[in-house]
């Protein structure tokens, strides 16, 4: 039996947009820079893709641009947002994915800004009487907080966040690649300057995905070259990419409700399962509290022992595939950051499980069996 647990890392691609794409592929090819036909047709499918994913947001089409995923469109808020608009002084938190600790750190250590971290408890949840305490003594601030963790799934409350940064003038940015299309947005409701998302962590492709930058807010381009994405992003458009992005984030919040409680309901089984199979098993964060972690992510940590060192390996062989952290990571021997925030002084080991629609019971009571044996 095989069992892909890792869809925090990346989701398989739905057979509808695999067929999509290939049909795409196939029948529009041209430059949407181009001024005859072709071009034009594959001008329209950008452009309906745009209208879609801003529909879904509750956002303007103009506030929408495409990108190659995540980790380019953190880049571009952080390092635009920064030098654009002068600041001197930016807030993150040490559970930040590394595509925005590694440019904000670079700038820091440029002498560009000074950087400050926001503290957090043992949840990993961000103090906001910090946040309020550090945007006090520096009013014109540059914020990242992620939406929720990509390792222990914890969340922040974003709407919260981004009220006392509009209080305090500072730029807000959001690291929302685990919860676009698995939560829904009202753009008109939260006040954040930039926000991002990744088509492969929702059933869509690698290498496609989008920035939201708030009309009041305005950057210069980082990327450049041609005039596409409005003079915003240089770069010939992934045509198909981007149509299948679009497509798979409407199919995404069009089952949001029934699908949320299909994977909740599992989570939760893996949970009552550890509990009564395997009660060594403790949790990170805020993992086993549905409302307020990802419902999508379920980070566990074993018993210190010899087992537990070589245990991605031993369920690898058996057909089961999981993290030991963050996906980017994964090959390093440096071991997870976030981990290290939030338990420093544990020798656990630390082993995540994130699921999706198209995993099953039978499959948590094969990876519950199997860990019994290696444990047992």
């Amino acid at each position: 039996m095989k069992v892909y647990l890792d869809n925090a890392a990346t989701t398989p691609m739905a057979p509808e947009i695999i067929e999509l794409m290939s049909e795409m592929m196939k029948k529009n090819f041209g430059n949407p820079s181009s001024v005859h036909e072709f071009g034009r047709k594959s001008k329209i499918i950008i452009e309906t893709a745009r209208k879609t994913i801003a529909t879904l947001l509750n956002a303007a089409p103009k506030t929408i641009f495409f990108t190659s995923g995540g980790t380019e469109a953190d880049n571009m808020a952080i390092k635009c947002g920064i030098y654009d608009h002068n600041i001197t002084h930016a807030i993150t938190s040490k559970l930040s994915h590394h595509a925005v600790l590694y440019p904000l750190e670079d700038l820091a250590a440029e002498g560009r800004i000074k950087l400050s971290y926001i503290d957090i408890d043992e949840g990993g949840v961000v103090s906001l009487i910090h946040l309020q305490k550090l945007l006090k003594e520096n009013p014109r601030t540059f914020v990242s907080i992620m939406h929720a963790n990509n390792e222990i799934g914890t969340m922040q409350d974003i709407k919260k966040i981004g009220d006392i940064c509009k209080e305090y003038n500072a730029i807000f940015h959001s690291d929302t690649v685990q919860t676009i299309a698995h939560y829904p947005f009202d753009m008109q409701e939260l006040k954040v300057d930039f926000m991002v998302a990744s088509a492969h962590k929702f059933h869509g492709p690698k290498g496609v995905g989008f920035m939201y930058i708030s009309e009041d807010i305005q950057i210069k381009p980082l990327l450049r070259g041609g005039g596409q994405e409005r003079n915003m992003r240089a770069g010939t458009e992934n045509i198909h990419g981007i149509a299948a992005l679009a497509k798979a984030m409407e199919m995404a919040y069009e089952y949001l409700e029934e699908e949320v409680k299909y994977i909740k309901g599992l989570k939760s089984y893996m949970i009552e399962k550890f509990k009564t199979e395997i009660p060594e098993v403790q949790f990170y964060g805020k993992c086993t509290d549905l409302d307020n972690s990802l419902y999508t992510v379920l980070s566990c940590s074993f018993p210190e022992n010899d087992m537990a060192e070589m245990l991605l390996f031993n369920l690898d062989i058996l057909g089961i595939a999981c993290s030991g952290g963050s996906a980017c990571s994964s090959g390093s021997s440096t071991g997870s950051h976030v981990l290290s925030a939030i338990a420093p002084h544990s020798k656990r080991t630390g082993v995540r499980f994130s699921f999706s629609k198209y995993n099953t019971k039978e499959e948590i009571d094969y990876v519950i069996e199997k860990l019994k044996g290696l444990f047992n």
